[in-house]
């Protein structure tokens, strides 16, 4: 009896272990050590080299937390590189002309505006998220690109620098204070406050969501709006730490903020978030990209690990969906 009941309680942990959720962590402790032990004379088990995949993955981080706040609700945002770039030259620009509260204001308005372009055009006219973003992300790069005439524009202010940039507080990067707050917010939308169950509600069966009394149309909305504030403040942060915006910014991020929510576990079709897992997912694919540079890969080699990342990730994801 005590060996059959032991038996259970070990198959028991055994299927715990194997959820689906708990795949990102392993796989990043499996690339972890994998590089630990394929660079052990490169520095890149180091502190300084993993608070700098930090600062260069926190953009993306935040760009995940605000595309899961869509994937949420079944909407797929394909403007948020296009929207990095704008906020980031329209920070920079304003800059030029009032402090940096304002200048702030200005970019972050603009994330929201396209969020709500994207929201009230899906809605209204009934078509995919997929289509209306892809064409605001062909119209958001061409505003980007006239209005910085194809050139950098270079921020000089110590004071965003620092807020934005490579300021550190209390000895830490202010850009992984960035990325703890975002994934602190995320997960408390997501976890604990009415509004992230809406989300989930309206993405997993909206008929039921209505009849349960919910205006999905403006959850959805709202949604989209926070995934391009997230973008929004993704580009002040890319802004901040290279001191200066251009047209460029933000536009091979989309692959890896797409692979980086989908192997954290968030499905693609809707219903499932996972805010920790779409922060490790981002620091995974920094991982990967900081472990592949340093291993002399080029840029095209990373792009197509990218890809296969992230055909693998939207395969388990298709899987869970049939099997729930």
């Amino acid at each position: 009896m005590s060996t059959t009941t032991s038996s259970l309680t070990r198959s028991d942990w055994a299927a715990r272990l194997l959820k689906p959720q708990y795949f990102i962590y392993y796989m990043f402790m499996l690339v972890l050590a994998g590089f630990a032990l394929f660079l052990n004379d490169t520095g890149f088990f180091s502190l300084a080299n993993f608070m700098n995949i930090v600062r260069q993955t926190a953009p993306i981080t935040i760009m995940a937390v605000g595309l899961s706040f869509a994937l949420a609700v079944g909407h797929i945002d394909l403007s948020i590189g296009s929207v990095v770039a704008l906020s980031a030259i329209v920070g920079a620009i304003l800059l030029q002309y009032v402090g940096v509260p304002l200048a702030i204001a200005g970019a972050l308005l603009s994330g929201v505006l396209v969020g709500l372009i994207n929201g009230f055009l899906i809605e209204r006219l009934k078509v995919s998220s997929l289509l209306i973003t892809l064409g605001t992300m062909g119209i958001i790069t061409g505003i980007s690109r006239q209005v910085s005439g194809l050139e950098s524009i270079p921020i000089i202010d110590p004071l965003f620098r620092s807020l934005l940039g490579n300021g550190d507080l209390l000895g830490v990067p202010v850009l992984l204070w960035w990325t703890l707050s975002f994934a602190l917010i995320g997960y408390l939308v997501m976890n604990k406050l009415v509004f992230g169950r809406h989300l989930l509600a309206v993405g997993g069966n909206p008929e039921a969501a209505r009849a349960m009394g919910l205006r999905t149309e403006n959850i959805r909305i709202k949604a989209l709006v926070m995934c391009s504030l997230c973008a929004a403040i993704a580009g002040l942060l890319y802004a901040g730490r290279m001191a200066g915006a251009r047209y460029t910014l933000g536009e091979a991020d989309l692959l890896t903020v797409i692979a980086a929510v989908a192997i954290g576990g968030t499905s693609l079709f809707g219903g499932r978030v996972s805010i920790i897992g779409a922060v490790i997912g981002s620091w995974l694919m920094g991982l990967i990209n900081n472990g592949l540079i340093l291993s002399g890969f080029s840029t095209d080699e990373q792009m197509i690990t990218r890809g296969l990342i992230l055909i693998t990730a939207v395969a388990i994801g298709a899987r869970e969906a049939k099997n729930a």
